[in-house]
């Protein structure tokens, strides 16, 4: 990977990170109802509202930074090395993994959690019958909804590209719309969300780069507060499409800063998992139910010393997000040795065989 790139790659790799810690928080936290004390209690509320603080700064810059990666595809490259490179290859890790975190959410709830209500129709991975899992990925309502939504993100900014401005004015309406509004379907409403980033992205990206690149703070740390103050103040008005905007731009400033002040090295921890967020993406969901079922029984249960459930409460995301990423990235490993990536990329095609004389 050139230099040059290194530090946009670290944002998809913080950008991952925080993903495996939201689902981690979500999945276990407000299931704890058997703790012992009550600090116990007071740290799980604090990672829970950490956690929902730290939605401005997640998918929308994951979501610009992969509107960003694919402007070529939408300017230059025709549509069909587009439909193999762009669509199918992202449909084809989709299509896998649904299946494959279906089977293994429903497996791990029956061993470890036979007596758990779950929501069939609300999330794929939890799907009753075939039936509910075509409809529920079909309507976004899965635990890989981020690929849903790069598919119909990267058709939309392909076929709109003629009308950029105007379409990204109706793109951040219905974002802001949707807050009050919402679809039947959660993902869905994910997915209209955050398309105004990806399309910033896809369509003004190489501009806000170099603007972003020439931009001195110590200048313009007047209206970047003010700014600030007013998108907090809109964010609470349950309006976050500005706040995520500045999110954008001063996460991209400060790896852009720091790579320029400091040598970034292509095995940076944070590269290294920017460059697998794929692998780490599809599997972090499985492994962290399977966690966090096992841990809530202990929990509940009352049979863990008062200092061992204060420390897993105090440190289990950072925990998880160790785990997931090394199991991410052996998977990967061992997808590319052992099966030719089949588990994150699709099958190669067969070439036609040539005529021999």
């Amino acid at each position: 990977m050139k230099q040059k790139a290194l530090w946009i790659n670290q944002i998809k790799g913080l950008c991952i990170c925080l993903v495996v810690i939201y689902h981690s928080v979500i999945t276990f936290y407000p299931h704890l109802n058997g703790l012992q004390h009550p600090l116990s209690g007071l740290l799980a509320k604090c990672w829970v509202y950490f956690n929902l603080y730290l939605a401005p700064f997640r998918m929308p810059v994951f979501f610009f930074i992969s509107g960003y990666l694919i402007r070529r595809y939408i300017d230059d490259v025709g549509w069909r090395v587009s439909l193999d490179k762009r669509i199918w290859s992202i449909v084809w890790v989709l299509a896998l993994w649904g299946v494959l975190q279906w089977q293994a959410l429903s497996h791990i709830n029956a061993w470890l959690a036979p007596e758990r209500e779950l929501a069939t129709s609300s999330n794929a991975a939890y799907a009753g019958s075939i039936g509910e899992f075509m409809r529920a990925m079909l309507t976004a309502s899965t635990s890989l909804w981020y690929l849903y939504a790069l598919i119909v993100y990267f058709t939309l900014c392909k076929v709109l590209s003629r009308w950029k401005l105007p379409v990204l004015v109706l793109l951040a309406l219905a974002s802001v719309a949707i807050n009050f509004l919402p679809l039947p379907w959660w993902g869905m409403n994910s997915v209209v969300r955050n398309i105004p980033y990806y399309s910033l992205g896809a369509w003004f990206g190489a501009q806000l780069m170099e603007w972003m690149k020439g931009m001195v703070m110590r200048r313009t740390w007047l209206p970047v507060v003010a700014f600030g103050t007013v998108s907090v103040v809109l964010w609470f008005a349950n309006v976050p499409l500005l706040l995520s905007l500045l999110s954008i731009l001063l996460i991209m400033k400060l790896f852009y800063s720091v790579e320029q002040r400091y040598a970034v090295h292509p095995n940076n921890l944070l590269n290294v998992v920017g460059s697998n967020t794929i692998a780490i993406y599809t599997t972090h969901r499985i492994l962290i139910e399977l966690f966090s079922l096992f841990l809530i029984g202990q929990l509940n249960a009352g049979t863990w010393p008062v200092w061992a459930e204060l420390s897993l409460i105090l440190v289990y995301p950072f925990i998880s997000l160790l785990v997931c990423t090394l199991l991410g990235l052996g998977a990967r490993r061992v997808s590319s040795a052992l099966f030719g990536d089949v588990f994150f990329a699709p099958p190669a095609r067969l070439a036609p065989a040539q005529a021999t004389r």
